[in-house]
């Protein structure tokens, strides 16, 4: 697979907008979306930094509001496509596995993991529930295959999503490696290239970076396992507010620089 298809590269100098995790708040993201519309400015770049799905029961809402506010976005003088980016944060990996778990060696097990996690507000939009997902597992490898290709198909129904969901890409970065935008963390031993599951579980670390990495002046997460709200470092960012766990969602808008210009919490 091309990088292209795995990160997302951001034309710069420009200014770039991130959105934390959102975790299926719609209507935070909504009044997110009507505040940040009017401090747009000509070629801004937009990045969501994961976890748009999970947690809330309006998962439908909330993906809904990222395709109207996408054409909102394009509609306007100079945007271009590449311009606004989606991330997988842990919440869309793990959806991912969902729709490929008849190839866990423990279905079972990584199914009760997955509900304590979240996972089944997602399920929901389509129809499903975790408990026609435990009795596919109690039926075998067959009957779970087909309960996921029950699942993609209405995925696949519902106009947008399935577009949205495959657009998704593990990091952003701005060409010329200012800013080095990810979901919840990355292992700084390791180059960008060999990043796995550090994008989405390796976070624990990130509040001890304090050198540029990989030669990005600064790397920007949506969101801290630990919670403790927005964190502006030199050479880091933590933009999470705790949307999905009773805090506020939070945008920041970065200079070209990688300066914090200003930021917006809903």
């Amino acid at each position: 697979m091309s990088d292209q298809h795995v990160f997302a590269v951001l034309e710069a100098p420009r200014r770039t907008w991130a959105v934390a995790s959102v975790h299926g708040e719609a209507d935070s993201l909504r009044i997110l979306h009507e505040e940040l519309y009017g401090h747009l400015q000509p070629h801004d770049n937009l990045v969501y930094l994961g976890n748009l799905l999970g947690r809330s029961g309006a998962v439908a809402d909330t993906i809904h509001e990222l395709l109207m506010f996408r054409r909102a976005f394009l509609a306007r003088d100079g945007a271009d496509v590449g311009d606004v980016v989606y991330l997988r944060g842990s919440q869309e990996e793990m959806w991912q596995k969902m729709l490929q778990i008849q190839f866990a060696p423990n279905p079972r097990e990584v199914l009760a993991w997955m509900e304590e996690n979240g996972v089944g507000s997602t399920l929901a939009v389509y129809g499903a529930t975790m408990r026609d997902a435990f009795q596919a597992a109690d039926g075998g490898h067959l009957r779970l295959s087909q309960w996921t290709a029950g699942l993609r198909d209405r995925i696949r129904a519902v106009d947008g999503h399935n577009a949205l969901m495959s657009s998704l890409r593990r990091a952003a970065y701005t060409r010329d490696n200012t800013l080095l935008f990810v979901n919840t963390g990355i292992d700084v031993s390791r180059p960008l290239s060999e990043q796995t599951d550090s994008f989405w579980w390796g976070g624990r670390d990130f509040e001890f970076i304090d050198a540029p990495y990989a030669g990005f002046r600064r790397l920007v997460r949506g969101y801290d396992h630990r919670h403790r709200g927005v964190v502006i470092k030199e050479t880091t960012v933590t933009l999470d507010g705790g949307c999905g766990f009773g805090g506020p969602l939070v945008a920041g808008c970065f200079g070209p620089r990688g300066e914090m210009l200003e930021m917006i919490e809903v």
